[in-house]
């Protein structure tokens, strides 16, 4: 289950923040950016915090910076993981908010994307959104994915996946230590289908590239070299 590590660095939410807006897509609530007309977009699945973390949507502004129409849908539908909760720790917590419920609400995200003209689409998870789009690129239901710091995903799981893939991961890491990433990294390499792509960045942790402090100038380093990776990626498959 989620230890401690999943949920540390908590942000604070700010529902007005980033340069785009708040519009419904395929049922859920989501932050929008980017060129409305894009025939490109990419999905951004958040951590346990939600649609509202402002290091999460300034990311959203610089993907849509690239052309992309870019997506953050509020899964938790107003109902983000608060640590300060006592009454409801993230064991609790998820059993309202499993992975297995966002991917069934992306298939109305992705049908409204498609239905809007956009023919191809990305999408990157974070910790708990990693899960969700480990399970959309083993559908096919997008044409790349990026898993950033993730939780929960399996050696089953990536073996699965049918589209290029890229796994951005941290050294320390109890969600997906460097062990077990090195073994995604083995899988890929034996899967000649499927690019994949792993790269463990050196003294962070998990979470790191959307939970960083502005202050932390190393920390901001790491991950805007992670949100660089991650945007090369898309350029390269979701064109």
């Amino acid at each position: 289950m989620s230890g401690p590590q999943c949920c540390a660095n908590p942000p604070t939410l700010v529902p007005g923040s980033g340069a785009g807006h708040v519009e419904q897509v395929g049922g859920l609530n989501a932050y929008v950016a980017g060129p409305p007309d894009s025939k490109l977009a990419i999905l951004l699945v958040s951590d346990v915090y939600g649609y509202e973390a402002p290091n999460l949507r300034k990311l959203a502004d610089k993907v849509a910076a690239s052309g992309y129409y870019v997506v953050v849908p509020d899964y938790f539908k107003g109902d983000p993981y608060a640590p300060e909760n006592a009454e409801r720790p993230i064991g609790v917590w998820i059993k309202d908010h499993g992975a297995d419920k966002g991917f069934e609400e992306t298939k109305p995200v992705i049908q409204a994307l498609k239905s809007k003209g956009i023919s191809k689409i990305g999408a990157a998870g974070f910790c708990w959104g990693a899960k969700v789009v480990v399970e959309l690129g083993k559908c096919e239901l997008i044409q790349a994915a990026v898993l950033l710091h993730p939780s929960f995903v399996t050696l089953d799981d990536i073996k699965g996946v049918k589209v290029p893939i890229a796994v951005l991961g941290a050294e320390i890491d109890q969600m997906s230590p460097p062990e077990l990433l090195k073994q995604f990294e083995e899988v890929l390499a034996a899967k000649s289908e499927v690019d994949g792509l792993v790269k463990i960045f050196p003294k962070v942790s998990h979470g790191w590239t959307v939970r960083y402090k502005v202050e932390d100038a190393a920390a901001v380093k790491s991950a805007e070299e992670a949100h660089l990776d991650m945007t090369q990626w898309f350029v390269k498959y979701v064109k």
